[in-house]
């Protein structure tokens, strides 16, 4: 099958998917996940019996190889990625000369390289891909995102590590607002969790 045809197919199952954010609650300054502590004063914890909690400091072998900061190689419209993460930290880069020098490093490298850019995407809510303005809050930038991880997972060890995954996702550390975050923690955890639905109903 074809990169464009798993897209397509993608999109159609995403259409109908119902996802069902794990809840969270905060109770004298920790915070827990189905009644399982994920944070206190020593940190996040990365996996419990019900939840895998994706950081790629965390502690376990889904937390890291599910995050973007994962040295996944992939190609996706004309660019050769070492990682998810140096893409959204390269579309903070107006500067098209730039963001491709951006999109070629590691997802770490790339993550402290964000802070050289003079450009506030959070003061405009737009982001740059191939030297085009996208709303972050808008449809064609979620379709966007849906052709960036279905490139990603034709890497066949970020597929396995998806498919994989022997329990729900979670991303405590993830930001909640879009406005703060070119990713959400809702937005993270709906892709991953519905990516591993499609990759093992392709099976079915």
């Amino acid at each position: 099958m074809s990169y464009k045809e798993e897209l397509q197919e993608f999109r159609e199952f995403k259409k109908n998917y119902h996802f069902k954010e794990l809840k969270l609650v905060i109770k004298d300054d920790k915070i827990y996940c189905e009644d399982i502590l994920v944070k206190d004063e020593n940190g996040y914890i990365g996996e419990s019996e019900k939840w895998i909690n994706v950081g790629y400091s965390l502690k376990g072998c889904y937390s890291k190889l599910l995050s973007n900061l994962f040295p996944y190689d992939f190609k996706f419209k004309g660019y050769h990625f070492h990682s998810i993460e140096a893409f959204f930290q390269g579309i903070k880069f107006p500067n098209r000369r730039l963001q491709k020098k951006i999109f070629a490093y590691s997802g770490k490298e790339a993550l402290v390289l964000k802070e050289t850019t003079n450009y506030d995407w959070k003061k405009t809510g737009i982001v740059y891909f191939k030297g085009q303005k996208i709303k972050r809050d808008s449809v064609g930038y979620d379709h966007l995102i849906e052709e960036l991880y279905v490139s990603a997972i034709q890497n066949p060890f970020y597929r396995n590590a998806i498919k994989n995954c022997p329990l729900p996702i979670i991303h405590v550390i993830g930001e909640e607002n879009k406005k703060e975050t070119v990713f959400t923690r809702y937005e993270f955890e709906f892709m991953l969790n519905c990516l591993h639905d499609f990759l093992n109903d392709k099976e079915k």
